[in-house]
């Protein structure tokens, strides 16, 4: 594998961020002490011969993952992914910074070197819909596993009291290409919301809304996020809840935002409701008889047979929402990863999909004030759906 000249400097920089706070504990003697025994097998004595010899051995058994940057979960994972699969000569596993889910999409499609992205479930319909990556998409992307749920942050300044506020003003929906861009821009659509749209990186976005310059700043990635982990309330600044209504049903989850989460934005004792986005682990869907197949095929068979160790610490702890075989609607699994799954059935309910009803109720409750009908349709609907996950 021939990484870009771009591709590889992202690789470098991604290395070179690590370790950053949260993942320097992660390295462990044992892990340390396996690298060191696996040495290179010999290489030829001429340069020439030497240098053609180890890239194409550095290269058959590497894969690439694209991520995102340190204010969501994306790297971290990806990082993790790397600290237990990564053996050596047999697999190697490069996380490589990115800019978030609609982007990272584009990078597997059609950057040279890249082989696996983390995106967001709802990415799928949206491309199926508008066909702006092409006919047939499901045929060219496929996804490995399900991951884990993202939740919808909003930090808005004074005189915001509700999401309905943020329409006709200025709001930050986090770098060009992210996620969070992708995803806001659906929910708001869905909601109504006609905001006035910036992209900046939650920093930025943090000091414009304390400054006053815009409304908000809307970050969707698993928490506790690493930026929003950082902020502290101002005065006039506040949470916003997002509601879980009909509309939002077909793609997103009810969640909920605690004190436990970001003990310096919210009281302790409170939540603050809002939606969440499950997370995808996606791949180019390579034919059979290629290389680059066999490479992820290699990925596929480590990434699920150690999964376990991905649920222990010191990992990341949003490896306990993933879920290997919960089905994706409108994906179509990677055969290597369907094959997998069809030959370990002890595997896949290992780790099931938890949903707190209480968060159901009240969700539906303010979906729908005053039509007790209206709110069960809503709970009834949702439990089924997430029943049948766990089934799958």
């Amino acid at each position: 594998m021939n990484l870009a000249p771009g591709l590889a400097a992202t690789a470098v920089a991604a290395m070179l961020l690590l370790p950053f706070p949260g993942v320097a504990q992660q390295t462990n003697a044992p892990q340390i002490a396996q690298a060191k025994k696996q040495a290179l097998p010999p290489l030829p004595p001429n340069p020439a011969a030497r240098h053609a010899a180890l890239t194409e051995l550095l290269n058959q058994n590497t894969v690439t993952v694209v991520s995102g940057n340190p204010n969501g979960t994306y790297l971290y994972l990806a990082y993790d992914m790397s600290a237990v699969l990564d053996d050596g000569n047999d697999l190697r596993v490069l996380p490589v910074i990115g800019k978030g889910g609609y982007q990272n999409m584009l990078d597997v499609l059609h950057l040279k070197g890249v082989d696996l992205g983390i995106t967001q479930a709802n990415i799928m319909t949206y491309l199926k819909k508008t066909g702006e990556f092409g006919a047939n998409i499901d045929s060219r992307l496929a996804y490995v596993t399900r991951l884990y749920n993202e939740e919808m942050h909003i930090l808005a300044g004074p005189g915001i009291k509700s999401i309905k506020d943020l329409s006709g003003r200025k709001v930050n929906f986090s770098d060009v290409g992210s996620g969070t861009q992708f995803s806001t821009r659906l929910i708001f659509e869905l909601l109504g919301i006609k905001a006035e749209e910036i992209n900046v990186g939650q920093a930025d976005g943090f000091q414009m809304v304390k400054s006053g310059q815009i409304a908000a700043t809307v970050l969707i990635a698993g928490k506790p996020t690493g930026s929003f982990g950082k902020f502290k309330l101002e005065p006039g600044m506040t949470l916003l809840p997002v509601p879980y209504v009909e509309a939002l049903e077909q793609d997103y989850l009810p969640s909920k935002l605690t004190h436990e989460d970001y003990p310096n934005l919210i009281p302790k004792g409170s939540s603050i409701d809002t939606v969440a986005i499950p997370s995808v682990l996606a791949v180019y869907n390579w034919p059979r008889d290629t290389d680059r197949y066999r490479r992820v095929a290699r990925f596929v068979d480590a990434f699920f047979t150690k999964f376990p160790e991905f649920q222990k610490p010191p990992r990341h702890g949003k490896w306990k929402e993933a879920n290997l075989s919960a089905p994706l609607r409108g994906w179509k699994r990677f055969p290597a990863a369907e094959e997998w799954l069809a030959k370990n059935p002890d595997r896949q309910a290992a780790a099931p999909l938890t949903i707190d009803p209480a968060i159901v109720r009240a969700q539906a409750a303010k979906a729908a004030p005053n039509d007790p009908a209206e709110q069960e349709r809503l709970f009834q609907q949702f439990m089924e759906w997430s029943k049948s996950q766990q089934k799958r």
